[in-house]
């Protein structure tokens, strides 16, 4: 720690590690780097994640329509695991530089609204990422780690604890995990959806029994049953592109993004030809912009877009 260190020094260099990420994977030598800074002074773990969110939130993504190259697609790199879970120093970072709450008491409550994404620091130093119209009910004891995901879509970044188990509950659904990275989808009328991003969960339900899951591993808990597939590592990235405010999608149908793009913005898609709606599309796309969303896909099949307020109109042109 310097002592002549400014608080505008921290923000300064803390927006340069964050743009220093964004532009690619770092180096051994750049990521000790980053964690000898982190660990210098807990200003500066507060400033970081500061500029974390703000690079989160100005990012807008560019509508490729069908020329987007999903293989080459992957989100702006974050922060290891590693450096997240350093000594629990984000969360004990982020109470000491007064940024955003950390999960300390019995049964918090904690939820998005639609088109927001929030990350919620844990005082056992892990983290809930919860994407758009999402609610969670934290309550922590010495014996173990519950969250309770009563609606949407979280990602969780769990610090080991071997003594207390991280268990998430969603429906009818328990998910188990020690230290681990992983996120779970409860959305209504839709398969409650496990992806393993890293190290090992359980996932059991009271019909089903209990299934281990090893990273890059989507499960599936619908109609009594339990299913898994794998799922490649650079796939479950691009599922995960939510966090910087975009979606990715990769083949699926019309009538599928839109009701994806519905979770996320009040302007609704409307396709009156059903056959147009089985069309698929692939393409990145900024997830609160369903408007540039629909030009696109306009664009690309040769469709007029009816922009109304809070809706737009695709149809053939006539």
């Amino acid at each position: 720690m310097s002592a002549n260190e400014t608080a505008k020094d921290i923000d300064r260099t803390a927006a340069d590690w964050v743009a220093r990420l964004d532009r690619g994977a770092l180096s051994p030598q750049e990521d000790r780097a980053l964690e000898t800074w982190l660990g210098g002074d807990p200003r500066r773990v507060g400033a970081f994640a500061r500029a974390q969110a703000i690079s989160m939130s100005s990012e807008r993504a560019q509508a490729l329509g069908t020329g987007f190259d999903a293989a080459k697609f992957a989100p702006p790199p974050a922060v290891s695991r590693r450096q997240v879970m350093w000594g629990g120093g984000l969360a004990a970072g982020l109470a000491a530089a007064g940024i955003g709450a950390v999960a300390l008491n019995h049964g918090q409550i904690f939820e998005t609204r639609r088109g927001e994404m929030k990350v919620i620091p844990l005082s056992d130093g892990s983290v809930i990422s919860l994407n758009t119209a999402s609610k969670v009910k934290v309550s922590f004891s010495a014996a173990q780690r519950l969250v309770h995901l009563i609606d949407g879509e979280a990602l969780f970044d769990v610090a080991r604890d071997a003594a207390r188990p991280f268990i998430v509950k969603a429906g009818d659904a328990t998910i188990r995990a020690i230290g681990t990275s992983f996120t779970v989808q409860n959305l209504a009328a839709t398969p409650l959806l496990v992806m393993v991003r890293e190290g090992v969960v359980e996932l059991s339900d009271r019909q089903s029994g209990t299934l281990r899951l090893t990273a890059n591993t989507l499960a599936r808990a619908e109609a009594l049953t339990l299913t898994t597939a794998p799922l490649p590592a650079d796939k479950v990235e691009r599922a995960l592109a939510w966090r910087e405010g975009r979606i990715a999608f990769e083949g699926q149908t019309l009538s599928e993004a839109i009701s994806t793009f519905a979770r996320y913005s009040d302007t609704r898609i409307v396709i009156d030809d059903p056959a147009l709606a089985r069309e698929e599309i692939t393409g990145l796309f900024q997830s609160t912009d369903p408007v540039g969303f629909a030009q696109a896909v306009a664009l690309s099949f040769g469709l007029t877009a009816e922009v109304s307020e809070n809706q737009v109109r695709l149809s053939r042109k006539s």
